[in-house]
């Protein structure tokens, strides 16, 4: 699944709460702050309502990592 970095372009200051609110629920705290999200109908609908404070990029997925395996500690010997 893609994903969205969105960041906050304008000042909501003047601004309904309605979107004042909004731009909490996506995580957005100060003016050029960026969060990353899932790109999915809820966030894009966030997104529509803010489109005159924020900018969007999407971002390419990022390639699943397996888990790594550490490897065995090497034992200490003793004194």
């Amino acid at each position: 699944m893609s994903r969205l970095r969105i960041t906050l372009a304008k000042s909501v200051i003047g601004y309904p709460q309605d979107q004042k609110d909004t731009v909490r629920a996506l995580g957005l705290r100060r003016l050029n702050g960026a969060v990353v999200r899932p790109d999915n109908p809820a966030i894009r609908g966030m997104v529509s309502k803010l489109r005159h404070l924020v900018t969007v990029e999407e971002l390419p997925d990022e390639p699943k990592r397996g888990r790594k395996k550490s490897s065995p500690r090497a034992k200490k010997q003793g004194d």
